[in-house]
């Protein structure tokens, strides 16, 4: 390995451990995933038409923990590290600001495999059985929506003091969750919302979930623009605005 690489590589360790070490983060990554997909797979408190209920959670609660993970998990800890002096100290060693961010991406990707180990499992143990055989969609819908997402919490943690980073992004994470497609199908909201809701990037990637992952059909031509738009617009937006102190 050569010198270039170890302090990136030590980092991504270093932010892995710290990551699934915390509880907190357990909990909103995986803990509430898990919750959210046994419950209304086996509760039916949420009508999803013709779909059986895990059909429908399954691919929604995947959105949920990729959203939960690349922007709620990375934006809050980035934010209180900025608070505190770290991303600023760290970013004056030998591992400098770009590879910092690369590891921190890094990071988020490793923490959704895990995830996607975790809930297929708990899904296919509730009766899950996909239609379809889109995992290469599936998977290009999680990059283009992690980066959107993770762009996003970093453009919050760049801007705003870190308590009200905190608040901000448990906001924005309730709102796009209700509005997401995740729990309440996007068809049962009112028209306008609807409209709104799908120009959002939650439901672009619950969309295109549900269609790799659930009815088999072709992801919507909408969802992949949605999902693009977002990952580009968040990401430049992140990285003119962004500040290390």
């Amino acid at each position: 390995m050569t010198r270039a690489w170890r302090p990136l590589v030590a980092q991504i360790g270093a932010e892995t451990y710290m990551t699934l070490r915390r509880g907190e983060t357990l909990l909103l990554t995986v803990g509430i995933p898990v919750a959210f997909l046994v419950f209304f797979s086996t509760s039916h408190v949420v009508s999803t038409g013709r779909e059986s209920s895990v059909a429908f959670f399954t691919p929604g609660i995947l959105s949920l923990a990729v959203m939960s993970t690349a922007m709620v998990s990375l934006g809050i800890a980035t934010g209180f590290e900025r608070g505190y002096g770290v991303l600023k100290r760290l970013g004056t060693t030998p591992l400098g600001r770009s590879r910092l961010l690369a590891a921190k991406v890094a990071t988020i990707f490793l923490v959704e495999v895990v995830q996607v180990a975790v809930l297929v499992p708990v899904g296919y143990g509730l009766g899950w059985s996909p239609a379809g055989s889109g995992a290469g969609e599936a998977l290009a819908a999680a990059v283009l929506a992690t980066v959107a997402f993770g762009s996003l919490g970093l453009l919050m943690a760049g801007l705003l003091r870190a308590e009200l980073n905190l608040a901000a992004a448990n906001g924005l994470y309730l709102v796009l969750l209700l509005l997401g497609g995740m729990i309440v199908p996007l068809a049962k909201l009112p028209g306008s919302l609807a409209a709104l809701a799908r120009a959002l990037p939650a439901a672009a990637l619950s969309d295109a979930f549900h269609a790799a992952l659930g009815t088999g059909g072709a992801v919507p031509v909408e969802a992949w623009a949605v999902l693009g738009a977002w990952a580009l617009g968040a990401a430049v937006a992140a990285s003119l605005t962004f500040r290390w102190e």
